[in-house]
């Protein structure tokens, strides 16, 4: 999800630097999807079949730790979950990959496939530890830091909705899930389906957190409904029980909340030409609706009552 500021490095500068593709013919792709991550697949004579992501490596506003970055992704290849780790230059902002076959998720296949990708989640889960702790009532302060000392424009309203999030923050935190290895910025675009075993992948913010979070935060990201996100926790959890689904759809408001920030912070300072405004208010729009309505109050009671 991070948009950083446009890499300078040609692609042809870049790869000449990488040892294991260095002396060799090759062909590269640019691939799609990345704003923050130029994003190229090579394929060498000598039959190498990797994806070379190219970021800045300065971590800037939004943070992103590309070391931390690098050993998650590692941890996560060890579950087959993720795609093996090839190369990595530290302090350059460079990850080889290995490519992975299938195809890239749209927000429909996260719909359709909502066991497939439990299950997935589940391996993640389960796997090594990961580098850091990712809290997004942390980051969400030290957006809003960021937005306030730069004079960034903020959506009209958006404070109005602090108070419900305090109130949310404070009833999460009465009894925390054990935290495990979590993607945490599972847009449908990071998932490859080649038919069997689903892969995840680009872990910028990865970090150990509470499952609830990923499963609140994807079903947001994926502008789907409570029906869902019941379904995809039931088949998580592998059981019914509706403080699970309320407990993901409060994590899935502070995610709408907080990530309504990281677009505020792209509209000031990313030179990309890109509605960030607009898809900071596709998130900010559905956070504003619960926390206005009778809902959240019924979410807030079912978690706290467990």
């Amino acid at each position: 999800m991070t948009r950083a500021p446009a890499v300078t490095r040609s692609d042809d500068e870049v790869l000449d630097g990488i040892p294991v593709l260095a002396g060799q013919g090759r062909e590269t792709t640019p691939l799609p999807g990345g704003l923050t991550n130029h994003n190229v697949r090579v394929r060498t004579a000598s039959g190498l079949d990797v994806v070379v992501r190219i970021s800045s490596p300065d971590t800037g506003l939004l943070g992103v730790d590309r070391h931390t970055e690098f050993v998650n992704t590692l941890a996560a290849a060890a579950t087959g979950v993720g795609a093996p780790v090839v190369d990595y230059l530290g302090g350059q902002g460079v990850l080889v990959v290995a490519f992975l076959p299938g195809r890239t998720w749209g927000d429909a296949d996260v719909a359709a496939n909502l066991p497939r990708l439990a299950s997935a989640l589940r391996r993640l889960h389960a796997g090594p530890g990961f580098v850091g702790r990712f809290d997004m009532t942390a980051l969400r302060r030290r957006y809003l830091e960021v937005v306030r000392e730069k004079g960034f424009r903020l959506p009209n309203g958006y404070l109005d909705l602090e108070p419900a999030a305090r109130r949310v923050e404070e009833v999460l935190a009465l009894a925390p899930e054990p935290i495990v290895p979590c993607h945490n910025d599972l847009l449908a675009a990071n998932v490859l389906d080649d038919g069997g075993d689903l892969r995840i992948i680009d872990y910028e913010y990865s970090g150990m957190n509470e499952p609830s979070f990923e499963l609140g935060n994807v079903v947001a990201e994926a502008r789907l409904g409570p029906d869902a996100l019941a379904e995809l926790c039931a088949a998580y959890y592998e059981r019914e029980d509706p403080a699970d689904t309320a407990r993901a759809e409060l994590w899935g408001f502070l995610a709408r909340y907080g990530w309504t920030l990281w677009g505020v912070i792209q509209d000031g300072a990313s030179d990309i030409e890109y509605d960030f405004l607009g898809w900071a208010a596709a998130k900010l729009d559905p956070a504003r609706e619960l926390a206005g309505g009778p809902r959240l109050e019924r979410l807030l009671a079912a978690v706290a009552s467990r």
